[in-house]
């Protein structure tokens, strides 16, 4: 069992890596803490891309002295290659660190195992498994960008209580209150792209940007699933195309609308299936560096993505309505279940609250 500093400062280490988020992708949140011998705070650090430091080489700078016969507390295995940096072992092992407590192996094949494993050979101590689960959720994304090779999908729905996301499909139907549209928006600013179907923004003519306020690295990228290339100039999306970087994928050869799209400055993906590949599109957003997409649906949308298994995070921001109606769609469509073991169960679930309405999310159960 963890004593109760180890468990405190590896708390600290995995709350400085979140404040990463946005700021880091296509690389891992990393926090460390280095504390002196006596086990009090000597140094922090969060790695921040642009700063190029790790968070390793931020905490132990401010330590200095204090760190020799310390202990350092990482949110994820140190790496011990040659990258944009030096190893972060080597700067451990320099430093005189006696311990390294850190929950989980980095999932990069170039990192995985390799850094504690010098570091041990150097004759530190290296303690594992420390608040895992947390760590692990704290970087979904990036261990699913190295296990599944793909990005990570995070399914996002506005509904009502009686699953209904708007009056009717032609009808653009607001159903989020203002507390859980500012929670929909730092969803954003986690995401590296936002993706809908075309009759989303057919009807609803969002803008798809992230107006959380909080700072990233790069800009939001906006993908939209069209075969009929039914979305006009006039839409906000392409409109603003130059300005927000923004790829539709589609099947149309109509050469009259893709050429008035890329002229806006939309970059069209033509494919024999166009936007119901949803593995090739994944597979090509991940040759774009976009590690964490959030699908916001539409109904078909949603359902494609469940029928096909891509789905690794589930949220439904639920508001407190009954739309009823026969009219009315549905969150989720598709093939859907024929048998209650065809169904997507979600396990690990969390309920919040954010304003009148209620946050629901899970991950597929194993």
């Amino acid at each position: 069992m963890p004593n109760e500093i180890d468990l405190k400062l590896t708390e600290r280490a995995l709350e400085l890596a979140q404040e990463g988020v946005g700021l880091v992708s296509p690389n891992p949140l990393v926090g460390c803490v280095i504390a002196d011998r006596f086990g009090s705070i000597a140094g922090e650090g969060t790695y921040i891309y642009d700063h190029i430091d790790h968070a390793e080489v931020i905490a132990l700078r401010e330590a200095g002295e204090r760190a020799v016969g310390g202990s350092a507390y990482v949110s994820l295995e140190p790496h011990d290659h040659q990258g944009r940096t030096p190893p972060c072992t080597d700067a451990l092992i320099e430093a005189g660190i006696a311990r390294v407590i850190c929950p989980i192996e980095d999932p990069n094949p170039l990192v995985s195992g390799k850094g504690f494993a010098r570091l041990r050979a150097a004759g530190i101590e290296v303690v594992t498994g420390i608040l895992a689960a947390e760590a692990a959720r704290i970087n979904e994304q990036f261990i699913c960008w190295h296990r599944k090779k793909r990005p990570f999908v995070h399914l996002k729905m506005a509904m009502s209580l009686d699953g209904r996301i708007s009056l009717d499909e032609s009808i653009s139907t607001a159903l989020s209150g203002p507390a859980a549209l500012k929670r929909v928006h730092e969803m954003r600013n986690a995401a590296d792209a936002i993706l809908v179907g075309a009759n989303t923004v057919v009807v609803d003519d969002p803008s798809l940007t992230d107006r959380s306020g909080r700072p990233r690295r790069r800009p939001l990228v906006r993908v939209i699933l069209d075969n009929r290339l039914s979305i006009t100039p006039d839409r906000k999306v392409v409109a603003t195309a130059k300005d927000y970087p923004t790829y539709i994928f589609t099947n149309s050869r109509s050469a009259k609308r893709i050429e008035e799209l890329r002229d806006a400055g939309v970059k069209v993906f033509v494919t024999e299936m166009g936007g119901r590949d949803l593995a090739g599109i994944l597979e090509e957003m991940r040759s774009h560096d976009i590690q964490r997409v959030l699908v916001e649906g539409g109904t078909e949308v949603a359902g494609s993505f469940v029928d096909a298994r891509l789905v690794d995070k589930v949220t439904l921001m639920t508001a407190p309505l009954i739309i009823g109606g026969r009219e009315a769609p549905v969150a989720i469509g598709g093939a859907g279940a024929s048998t209650l073991n065809e169904t997507l169960r979600l396990s690990d679930l969390s309920v919040s609250h954010f304003g009148a309405d209620l946050e629901i999310t899970g991950y597929p159960a194993a």
